[in-house]
C-alpha cells in the first residue's frame, strides 16, 4: 500500500475517505495521490485535446487546483507525501488509466449513507471502478477517527476462482495484523452440512500463509443478510468481498448476492476483482 489513490469531488464523504487513506499511509509509509476529474462538455474537451486552452477551461482547472492545494494543507495530511492531479476526462476512464500509470496499490473512495450508496454503485463511475479496478477498492461511508482493522470478515464460497483475489485479501490482513474471519454463509437454497462446509474451507486456507484467522459457518435467510448479520455479530471492522469484472457486485457468489449488500453495509467495504 505504497501508493493510494483518492478520487475527490471535495464533498464531506470524499474527505472521510481521504482521512482514512491518510491513516493507512502513515501506518504503512505510503503516499497519497489526490485526483479530481473535470468532465467537460464535448466542445471544450475537444479544445483541451487540441491544445487550445479556453478561458473557462483554465478557470475550472485553476479553481480545482486551488481546492486541492487547500486540502493538501489539512492537518491530518501533515508529514505525508501528497500529490495532486486535475484531469480533463471521464472519471471512470481517467481513474483506470491513472491506476496503471502510477502503479496504484489501493483506491479509497467516499460514499453517502445507505440511501445514497445504491446511487453511487448503480450505473455510476464508482460502480465501474469497483467492477473493473485491478487493485483493491476501499469504500468509506462515514468518518472514522481511528481506522483500525482488528476483525476482517471475508465471506466466500471458497471456490477455485477466488484463489487469486484471496491472495490479496491475505496480504491486507497480514499487513494490518488483523484476524481474518472467513465465513461461509449457509442458506435454505444453498445448504451444506457443517462437515462438508468445514472441509471445503480447510482445504482452501491450507494453500495460504495467514497470520491470524478463524473459520465460521453462518446460517441465514440469504447471503446478503448472512454477511451483514455475521459482521455485526462479531463486531467486524471491515468487510471484504470479490467482484466479477464483467458482471459487477450482483454476480458475487455466482450471482446470488446483490448490490443491496453494499448498499446496506455501514461498515467499510474492501472489494477485490476476480
Amino acid at each position: 500500500m505504497k501508493k493510494i489513490l483518492i478520487p475527490t469531488d471535495f464533498s464531506e464523504h470524499a474527505e472521510y475517505a481521504l482521512k482514512v487513506a491518510a491513516q493507512i499511509a502513515k501506518k504503512h509509509n505510503g503516499e497519497i495521490i489526490l485526483l479530481h476529474m473535470l468532465e467537460l462538455p464535448n466542445q471544450t474537451g475537444d479544445a483541451v485535446s487540441s491544445g487550445h486552452a479556453l478561458p473557462e477551461i483554465m478557470f475550472f482547472k485553476n479553481a480545482a487546483l486551488a481546492k486541492l492545494e487547500s486540502l493538501m494543507d489539512s492537518d491530518f495530511l501533515e508529514g505525508l507525501k501528497v500529490s495532486e492531479i486535475v484531469q480533463f476526462e471521464l472519471a471512470f476512464d481517467g481513474i483506470l488509466k491513472l491506476i496503471k500509470k502510477n502503479d496504484i496499490d489501493l483506491i479509497v473512495m467516499g460514499s453517502h449513507g445507505a440511501s445514497g450508496f445504491k446511487d453511487m454503485f448503480i450505473g455510476s463511475n464508482a460502480e465501474k471502478v469497483v467492477r473493473h479496478s485491478e487493485v483493491p477498492v476501499l469504500i468509506i461511508k462515514k468518518e472514522i477517527p481511528d481506522f483500525t482493522i482488528n476483525k476482517f470478515v471475508f465471506a466466500s464460497d471458497f471456490s477455485d476462482e477466488v484463489k487469486a483475489p484471496f491472495a490479496k485479501v491475505v496480504e491486507v490482513a497480514n499487513k494490518f495484523e488483523a484476524e481474518l474471519n472467513l465465513v461461509m454463509i449457509n442458506t435454505p437454497n444453498s445448504f451444506k452440512s457443517t462437515l462438508v462446509a468445514q472441509e471445503i474451507m480447510d482445504k482452501f486456507v491450507a494453500q495460504f500463509s495467514i497470520k491470524k484467522f478463524s473459520t465460521h459457518i453462518f446460517n441465514d435467510a440469504n447471503v446478503e443478510k448472512g454477511i451483514l448479520n455475521f459482521s455485526n455479530y462479531i463486531n467486524a471492522d471491515l468487510i471484504g468481498m470479490c467482484t466479477h469484472g464483467r458482471k459487477g457486485l450482483s454476480h458475487f457468489f455466482n450471482g446470488s448476492i446483490s448490490e443491496d449488500l453494499v448498499n446496506h453495509a455501514v461498515k467499510p467495504v474492501l472489494t477485490f476483482k476476480i
